[in-house]
Protein backbone atom coordinates (compact mmCIF):
# COMPACT_ATOMS: atom_id res chain seq x y z
CA UNK A 1 0.00 0.00 0.00
CA UNK A 2 1.75 3.65 -0.63
CA UNK A 3 2.36 6.43 1.53
CA UNK A 4 -0.21 9.28 0.92
CA UNK A 5 2.24 12.79 1.66
CA UNK A 6 0.80 15.98 1.79
CA UNK A 7 3.24 19.01 0.92
CA UNK A 8 1.55 21.62 3.04
CA UNK A 9 2.27 24.92 4.37
CA UNK A 10 -0.56 27.95 5.17
CA UNK A 11 1.96 30.40 3.87
CA UNK A 12 2.27 31.03 0.18
CA UNK A 13 5.24 31.38 -1.59
CA UNK A 14 7.84 28.57 0.60
CA UNK A 15 7.98 26.00 -2.42
CA UNK A 16 5.72 23.52 -1.70
CA UNK A 17 4.59 22.94 -5.36
CA UNK A 18 8.62 22.76 -6.66
CA UNK A 19 9.09 20.67 -3.66
CA UNK A 20 6.45 18.18 -4.47
CA UNK A 21 7.46 17.87 -7.85
CA UNK A 22 10.74 17.66 -7.70
CA UNK A 23 10.97 15.10 -5.18
CA UNK A 24 8.48 13.29 -6.63
CA UNK A 25 10.73 13.04 -9.81
CA UNK A 26 13.75 12.20 -8.22
CA UNK A 27 12.06 9.49 -6.31
CA UNK A 28 10.94 7.90 -9.98
CA UNK A 29 14.22 8.54 -10.99
CA UNK A 30 15.35 5.59 -8.33
CA UNK A 31 12.50 3.33 -9.83
CA UNK A 32 9.30 4.28 -7.45
CA UNK A 33 5.79 4.22 -8.31
CA UNK A 34 4.96 8.21 -7.86
CA UNK A 35 1.59 9.47 -8.46
CA UNK A 36 1.47 13.57 -7.78
CA UNK A 37 -2.48 15.23 -6.58
CA UNK A 38 -2.96 19.07 -7.42
CA UNK A 39 -5.24 20.35 -5.01
CA UNK A 40 -4.39 23.94 -5.73
CA UNK A 41 -6.98 25.98 -8.25
CA UNK A 42 -3.85 27.65 -9.96
CA UNK A 43 -2.88 24.30 -11.31
CA UNK A 44 0.92 24.82 -11.19
CA UNK A 45 1.87 21.37 -10.34
CA UNK A 46 -0.09 20.25 -13.70
CA UNK A 47 1.84 22.83 -15.98
CA UNK A 48 4.94 22.10 -13.73
CA UNK A 49 4.55 18.88 -15.30
CA UNK A 50 3.98 19.84 -18.84
CA UNK A 51 0.02 18.90 -18.90
CA UNK A 52 -1.63 21.93 -18.73
CA UNK A 53 -2.57 21.99 -22.07
CA UNK A 54 -4.86 19.18 -21.99
CA UNK A 55 -7.97 18.78 -23.56
CA UNK A 56 -10.36 21.84 -21.96
CA UNK A 57 -13.19 18.72 -21.99
CA UNK A 58 -10.84 16.51 -19.90
CA UNK A 59 -11.44 15.23 -16.37
CA UNK A 60 -9.45 16.53 -13.32
CA UNK A 61 -8.94 15.87 -9.71
CA UNK A 62 -12.33 18.61 -9.73
CA UNK A 63 -14.33 15.69 -10.98
CA UNK A 64 -13.29 13.16 -8.55
CA UNK A 65 -14.07 15.56 -5.54
CA UNK A 66 -17.74 16.49 -6.70
CA UNK A 67 -18.93 13.64 -8.50
CA UNK A 68 -19.20 9.80 -6.66
CA UNK A 69 -15.38 9.34 -5.69
CA UNK A 70 -16.21 5.77 -4.66
CA UNK A 71 -16.64 4.10 -8.29
CA UNK A 72 -15.82 6.42 -11.97
CA UNK A 73 -12.91 7.43 -13.70
CA UNK A 74 -10.00 8.59 -11.71
CA UNK A 75 -8.14 11.15 -14.75
CA UNK A 76 -4.63 10.05 -14.08
CA UNK A 77 -2.09 10.86 -16.81
CA UNK A 78 1.64 9.98 -17.35
CA UNK A 79 4.45 12.33 -17.75
CA UNK A 80 7.91 12.85 -19.21
CA UNK A 81 9.26 11.07 -15.92
CA UNK A 82 9.21 7.28 -16.52
CA UNK A 83 7.26 5.95 -13.43
CA UNK A 84 5.63 9.74 -12.63
CA UNK A 85 2.15 10.51 -12.88
CA UNK A 86 -0.41 13.53 -11.99
CA UNK A 87 -4.18 13.40 -11.33
CA UNK A 88 -4.52 16.81 -13.15
CA UNK A 89 -6.30 20.50 -11.79
CA UNK A 90 -7.84 23.55 -13.49
CA UNK A 91 -9.43 26.75 -12.49
CA UNK A 92 -12.89 24.72 -12.00
CA UNK A 93 -11.09 23.76 -8.89
CA UNK A 94 -12.24 27.01 -7.29
CA UNK A 95 -15.54 26.75 -6.98
CA UNK A 96 -15.28 23.17 -5.97
CA UNK A 97 -15.00 24.55 -2.20
CA UNK A 98 -18.20 26.04 -2.21
CA UNK A 99 -19.55 22.96 -4.27
CA UNK A 100 -18.60 20.39 -2.19
CA UNK A 101 -20.12 22.72 1.41
CA UNK A 102 -23.15 20.92 0.44
CA UNK A 103 -21.75 17.43 -0.01
CA UNK A 104 -21.76 14.35 2.10
CA UNK A 105 -18.79 13.62 4.02
CA UNK A 106 -16.71 16.84 2.40
CA UNK A 107 -13.90 16.47 3.83
CA UNK A 108 -13.70 12.83 2.94
CA UNK A 109 -14.16 13.54 -0.49
CA UNK A 110 -10.55 13.33 -1.97
CA UNK A 111 -9.71 10.43 0.62
CA UNK A 112 -12.25 8.32 -1.06
CA UNK A 113 -10.74 8.82 -4.40
CA UNK A 114 -6.67 8.35 -2.56
CA UNK A 115 -7.95 4.63 -1.28
CA UNK A 116 -8.26 3.48 -4.50
CA UNK A 117 -5.20 4.48 -5.85
CA UNK A 118 -2.79 3.65 -2.87
CA UNK A 119 -2.09 0.32 -3.79
CA UNK A 120 -0.68 1.01 -7.91
CA UNK A 121 2.01 3.65 -6.15
CA UNK A 122 5.24 3.42 -3.89
CA UNK A 123 4.28 7.09 -3.09
CA UNK A 124 1.24 9.75 -3.26
CA UNK A 125 2.12 13.16 -3.16
CA UNK A 126 -0.66 16.39 -2.54
CA UNK A 127 -0.23 19.54 -3.81
CA UNK A 128 -2.27 21.75 -1.19
CA UNK A 129 -3.06 25.79 -1.56
CA UNK A 130 -1.22 28.04 0.79
CA UNK A 131 -5.05 28.39 3.05
CA UNK A 132 -6.84 26.11 5.46
CA UNK A 133 -10.09 25.85 3.28
CA UNK A 134 -12.19 22.17 2.45
CA UNK A 135 -9.29 21.93 -0.51
CA UNK A 136 -6.63 21.94 2.22
CA UNK A 137 -8.84 19.67 4.78
CA UNK A 138 -9.31 17.29 2.16
CA UNK A 139 -5.75 16.75 1.66
CA UNK A 140 -4.82 16.50 4.99
CA UNK A 141 -7.30 13.43 5.71
CA UNK A 142 -6.73 12.59 2.77
CA UNK A 143 -2.65 11.91 4.18
CA UNK A 144 -0.60 9.25 6.22
CA UNK A 145 1.64 12.59 6.80
CA UNK A 146 2.84 16.00 5.98
CA UNK A 147 6.36 17.16 4.53
CA UNK A 148 6.64 20.97 5.36
CA UNK A 149 8.52 23.28 3.34
CA UNK A 150 9.79 26.59 5.07
CA UNK A 151 11.65 29.10 3.69
CA UNK A 152 14.61 30.60 6.18
CA UNK A 153 12.90 33.97 6.32
CA UNK A 154 11.24 35.96 9.56
CA UNK A 155 7.23 35.26 8.77
CA UNK A 156 8.30 30.90 8.82
CA UNK A 157 8.36 31.54 12.84
CA UNK A 158 5.47 33.63 12.78
CA UNK A 159 3.57 30.95 11.14
CA UNK A 160 4.88 27.88 12.73
CA UNK A 161 2.18 27.86 15.86
CA UNK A 162 -0.16 27.96 13.48
CA UNK A 163 0.69 25.48 11.08
CA UNK A 164 1.27 23.35 13.77
CA UNK A 165 -2.22 24.09 15.75
CA UNK A 166 -3.54 23.25 12.40
CA UNK A 167 -1.87 20.09 11.83
CA UNK A 168 -3.10 19.23 15.53
CA UNK A 169 -6.96 20.33 14.90
CA UNK A 170 -7.01 17.69 11.91
CA UNK A 171 -5.21 15.08 13.74
CA UNK A 172 -8.13 15.38 16.97
CA UNK A 173 -11.06 15.23 14.70
CA UNK A 174 -10.69 13.88 11.49
CA UNK A 175 -7.22 12.23 10.97
CA UNK A 176 -5.80 10.80 14.18
CA UNK A 177 -2.79 9.16 12.16
CA UNK A 178 -1.88 12.35 10.56
CA UNK A 179 1.70 13.52 11.54
CA UNK A 180 4.57 16.33 10.12
CA UNK A 181 7.08 13.48 8.34
CA UNK A 182 9.37 16.38 7.60
CA UNK A 183 10.24 19.82 7.64
CA UNK A 184 12.17 21.01 4.48
CA UNK A 185 14.51 24.40 4.52
CA UNK A 186 13.70 25.83 0.93
CA UNK A 187 14.88 29.06 -1.04
CA UNK A 188 18.19 29.38 1.44
CA UNK A 189 21.02 31.80 1.23
CA UNK A 190 23.43 30.39 3.60
CA UNK A 191 25.28 33.99 3.20
CA UNK A 192 22.85 35.82 5.39
CA UNK A 193 22.52 35.99 9.04
CA UNK A 194 19.02 36.25 8.87
CA UNK A 195 18.64 32.58 6.90
CA UNK A 196 21.08 31.04 9.66
CA UNK A 197 19.47 32.29 12.59
CA UNK A 198 16.37 31.06 11.08
CA UNK A 199 17.41 27.60 10.29
CA UNK A 200 18.70 27.35 13.91
CA UNK A 201 15.65 27.83 15.50
CA UNK A 202 13.45 25.88 13.29
CA UNK A 203 16.04 22.52 13.73
CA UNK A 204 15.56 23.77 17.32
CA UNK A 205 11.41 23.59 17.11
CA UNK A 206 11.05 20.31 15.31
CA UNK A 207 14.36 18.66 16.10
CA UNK A 208 15.47 15.46 13.79
CA UNK A 209 12.43 15.99 11.72
CA UNK A 210 14.14 18.34 9.84
CA UNK A 211 15.89 17.04 7.08
CA UNK A 212 19.41 17.51 6.60
CA UNK A 213 18.96 18.17 3.10
CA UNK A 214 18.71 22.25 2.62
CA UNK A 215 17.38 23.35 -0.66
CA UNK A 216 19.21 26.52 -2.10
CA UNK A 217 18.00 29.53 -3.76
CA UNK A 218 18.22 28.32 -7.47
CA UNK A 219 17.12 30.12 -11.10
CA UNK A 220 17.44 26.48 -12.85
CA UNK A 221 14.30 25.77 -10.12
CA UNK A 222 12.58 28.85 -11.21
CA UNK A 223 12.92 28.23 -14.77
CA UNK A 224 12.32 24.85 -14.73
CA UNK A 225 8.26 24.87 -14.49
CA UNK A 226 8.16 27.70 -17.45
CA UNK A 227 9.34 24.32 -19.77
CA UNK A 228 6.98 21.91 -17.72
CA UNK A 229 9.74 19.74 -16.27
CA UNK A 230 10.94 18.63 -13.45
CA UNK A 231 14.36 20.66 -12.93
CA UNK A 232 15.82 16.86 -13.33
CA UNK A 233 15.19 17.19 -16.67
CA UNK A 234 15.19 20.83 -17.44
CA UNK A 235 18.99 21.10 -15.77
CA UNK A 236 19.96 17.76 -13.93
CA UNK A 237 23.63 19.69 -13.21
CA UNK A 238 22.40 22.45 -11.17
CA UNK A 239 22.33 22.63 -7.65
CA UNK A 240 18.74 22.76 -7.51
CA UNK A 241 18.09 18.98 -9.40
CA UNK A 242 21.37 18.11 -6.85
CA UNK A 243 19.56 19.24 -3.61
CA UNK A 244 16.48 17.04 -4.79
CA UNK A 245 18.09 14.68 -5.68
CA UNK A 246 19.86 14.61 -2.69
CA UNK A 247 16.67 15.22 -0.05
CA UNK A 248 15.26 11.93 -2.62
CA UNK A 249 17.66 9.88 -1.27
CA UNK A 250 17.45 11.03 2.60
CA UNK A 251 14.01 10.68 2.18
CA UNK A 252 14.45 7.17 1.21
CA UNK A 253 17.02 6.27 4.20
CA UNK A 254 14.62 7.91 6.81
CA UNK A 255 11.58 5.72 4.85
CA UNK A 256 13.62 2.46 5.24
CA UNK A 257 14.53 3.25 8.83
CA UNK A 258 10.97 4.03 9.91
CA UNK A 259 9.79 0.30 7.79
CA UNK A 260 12.33 -1.09 10.12
CA UNK A 261 11.26 0.35 13.33
CA UNK A 262 7.61 -1.36 12.70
Amino acid sequence: MGKVIAVSNQKGGVGKTTTAINLAASLAFADKRVLLVDMDPQGNMTSGVGRKDRDKDAQTVYDCLIADSTSGYIPVIETDVHGLFVLPADRQLTGAEIEMAALPQREFRLKQTIDRLRDSYDYIFIDTPPSLGLLTLNALVASDAVIVPLNAEYFALEGLADLVGTLRRVQSSLNPGLDILGVLLTMHDERTNLAQQVTREIREFFGDRVYSTIIPRNVRLGEAPSHGKPVILYDVKSKGAEAYLALAREFITREHALAERG
